[in-house]
């Protein structure tokens, strides 16, 4: 196997292989482990050796729709370290860990000048690959990443900090825009439906806000774990109606802000029933695109908004990342699958198909590095 380049990380020499192992799509649910080129990079970028990547949930839904043309290489929630840099980089060295934002805007068209950054063609533009179609790359052991993110969105993780609580970095991000979204007032109530990961960080950000939280699930185990982050007020949704509780939890109005942090279009008319009057209803997971049945007397009538919110805000990712690298949230708890690249396909299939005790699934190429905690 030819040799590009060696590096050092936690005292040892590792080398840069030519070719490495990555979970590629082949097309609708078609995930292989499969042998590809390390990426080539150029000036101004860098080349990351992953330790961990999250899985997000709208990588399944690209994986299970076939909305993206294939092959590609997913995986967008990326921490490692740098391997390599191009020819002008000054901002990292060789050996620094570091955690990757994929999308950023140029800052300077229409949508930006709105701050809409998700709608940039810039910020469309995914800037991390592993091969073929830019697509994060993260399932694989390296990451080429282009000059705009290394500039502007590639993120040192402080000493102390794991990798697994550093890959939170960008979901953190798209959940504090979503809280931003809805303009939550303090001692405001709040109905988070879905206490999967990222419904437990949505709620723990409106807890932060002052709000008064509650939670639903169809899963007394995701309940279990939300008391055990100080969310007291919980619905079990397996036995009882999650609007008609908060109802019955708010003197028969309904929830102020009702976050809806589950996929299922069936849930947008329910949520909206459990809001009050002239609340919000805030959309989050609802990415795959339809056709959905709502009541238009409750948005024109009853004054409920019904809002949405998707990807992250250049302008909330020091934020972002201050709230993960301070620890505000110890978000590793969330993870309960830990899998090693050559199991990546395996991992992605029960991250599709999740379990009563299955929450965040992580994929670490780097899984066996020594001193890999850090």
């Amino acid at each position: 196997m030819a040799i590009a380049q060696t590096f050092t990380i936690e005292r040892e020499r590792y080398e840069i292989p030519s070719t490495m192992k990555a979970v590629v799509y082949r097309g609708v649910n078609d995930l292989r482990l499969e042998e590809v080129p390390v990426p080539e990079i150029g000036a101004g970028e860098i080349l990351v050796r992953v330790h961990t990547c999250g899985i997000c949930g709208t990588d399944l839904k690209k994986i299970s729709t076939g909305s993206h043309s294939a092959p590609r290489i997913f995986g967008h929630e990326t921490a490692g370290v740098v391997a390599k840099i191009g020819e002008g980089v000054r901002k990292f060295s060789v050996g620094e860990r570091v955690v990757v934002f994929h999308h950023i805007p140029r800052r300077e068209c229409y949508y930006c000048r709105h701050k809409t950054f998700a709608q940039c063609a810039t910020y469309k533009k995914v800037g991390c690959t592993a091969g073929f179609e830019p697509s994060g790359g993260g399932f694989a052991e390296y990451v080429r990443v282009m000059d705009w993110i290394v500039e502007k969105g590639t993120v040192r993780i402080p000493d102390g900090v794991s990798f697994e609580q550093a890959c939170f970095a960008e979901p953190v991000n798209t959940c504090i825009k979503g809280i931003e979204t809805l303009h939550l007032q303090a001692e405001e109530t709040v109905l988070v439906i879905g206490q999967g990961p990222i419904g437990l960080i949505l709620a723990n950000l409106a807890k932060r806000a002052g709000t008064r939280v509650i939670t639903s699930d169809l899963y007394p185990a995701r309940l279990t774990i939300a008391h055990g982050f100080g969310l007291n007020l919980t619905i079990d949704a397996s036995k009882v109606d999650a609007g008609e509780a908060v109802c019955g939890m708010t003197e028969g109005r309904g929830a102020d802000a009702v976050i809806l942090a589950v996929g299922g279009s069936g849930l947008i008319r329910p949520a909206m029933d459990a809001t009050r009057p002239g609340g919000r209803v805030l959309l989050f997971a609802q990415t795959a695109r339809g056709e959905v049945t709502i009541d238009p007397a409750a948005v024109c009538v009853d004054e409920k908004a019904l809002l949405g919110s998707y990807s992250a805000s250049v302008e909330l990712q020091e934020e972002s990342v201050q709230f993960v690298m301070n620890r505000e949230m110890d978000l590793e708890r969330l993870i309960s699958h830990r899998f090693p690249l050559q199991s990546g396909v395996e991992a992605l299939n029960l991250a599709a198909h999740p379990r009563p005790d299955s929450m965040k699934i992580v994929v670490q190429p780097g899984s066996t590095w020594e001193g890999h905690q850090l």
